[in-house]
């Protein structure tokens, strides 16, 4: 399985460097890594709350998670080192969390967490300790193609995470490996069993590992104390209908707990003014946008004038779209795209890169708030 690292050489001159979170995908990386010969290496990098999060299920890179991937790595007979980034990934992912929040817009923590503190890290570190490679867990591939490396998607796309890794450059891809892009999770679960190792089936991390029980606002309210200040929830006219707890805990797109009664149509929240700290709802038909500004991109292929199929949320399916300048047009009316997201774009299966949605201009005009 030596072809699965794509390295040249004999396997015995070779060094690999395994992101170990402590579940079972880096796991059965470091696994794979270390049957091959090569000598092979585990890092984890401790990133929050280490004392909390000790027994809690779907976190990751903190307590209990460090020890499964300490186990795994005695399993292995492979060294394991943990280095303490708790204080710069709360500087660059979680108060960015709360910022985008607290500015309406809704982040994607697990971008920002891979662009810096994770793949930047780890790099650092990786390439300090003279390893050949960085081989992750993450469920993309990693394909050579004419103008070197490219980014695809995994061919298991319920399990495909291109969109979190879009902001991967390409000096990264090179040094990057994904063994795990091209098998579906079950045969990952399965080598795991055959190997003894003792995540084999340990549940999967969750999204944002760092929010207990998918409680944003209580992460947001402990970072920032005034992150609720109550305002008013107002139609596409500016007339007020109801009040709010705080914009945290509202997103463009969202239809429940609005608590707005006795009304002819549903509502949805359409924007989010953090100036006047009012939520702006309007029927599902003022949803509809054609286009979204991209901001601090990260091209890995050519994506000018060209058809191309767009994401715009992590659950989303890819639709047809242009980019021209900073623009992305869609071919058709787009639902839900909320500032603070990333579009992704896509040719087939190859990641050309994406960039953050800054501002949308609706499909449909209306009288604005």
């Amino acid at each position: 399985m030596f072809d699965l690292f794509q390295l040249d050489g004999p396997a015995k001159a070779r060094r690999i460097v395994v992101a170990m979170s402590g579940g079972v995908d880096s796991s059965v990386v470091a696994a794979l890594a270390a049957r091959t010969g090569a000598e092979t290496i585990g890092i984890t990098l401790q990133l929050y709350d280490h004392g909390a999060a000790v027994n809690r299920v779907g976190s990751c890179c903190a307590g209990q998670d460090i020890r499964d991937a300490r186990a795994v790595c005695d399993r292995l007979g492979i060294a394991h080192y943990v280095f303490d980034h708790e204080s710069r990934f709360r500087d660059s992912v979680i108060e960015q969390f709360a910022d985008e929040y607290m500015n309406g817009r809704t982040p994607i923590p697990c971008v920002r967490c891979n662009m810096g503190v994770k793949f930047t890290d780890l790099f650092r570190l990786a390439k300090d300790l003279g390893a050949d490679c960085l081989a992750t867990g993450h469920y993309v591939r990693r394909v050579e193609g004419p103008s070197g490396a490219e980014l695809h998607r995994s061919i298991d796309p319920a399990r495909d995470q291109s969109y979190f890794l879009f902001a991967t450059t390409a000096d990264q891809l090179d040094y990057l490996r994904f063994p795990l892009g091209g098998m579906p999770k079950a045969d990952v679960r399965a080598i795991a069993q055959e190997m003894g190792l003792g995540v084999a089936m340990k549940p999967d991390s969750q999204d944002i590992c760092f929010v207990p029980n998918g409680d944003y606002a209580s992460v947001v309210r402990k970072v920032r104390p005034d992150a609720e200040s109550d305002g008013a929830i107002v139609d596409m006219e500016g007339r007020e209908l109801g009040r709010h707890k705080g914009l945290i805990h509202y997103t463009v797109g969202q239809r429940r707990g609005l608590e707005l009664g006795g009304l002819a149509e549903p509502l949805y929240v359409v924007r989010l003014d953090p100036a006047a700290q009012q939520v702006v709802v309007g029927p599902k038909a003022a949803l509809a946008v054609s286009a979204a500004r991209i901001v601090d991109p990260n091209w890995l292929g050519a994506v000018e004038g060209r058809p191309l199929m767009a994401k715009v949320r992590s659950l989303s399916k890819p639709v047809p779209a242009r980019m021209q300048g900073e623009w992305l047009t869609f071919e058709g009316p787009e639902y839900g795209v909320a500032p603070g997201q990333a579009a992704v774009l896509f040719d087939g299966d190859q990641v050309l890169g994406g960039g953050w949605i800054a501002e949308t201009q609706r499909a449909i005009e209306f009288a604005a708030a």
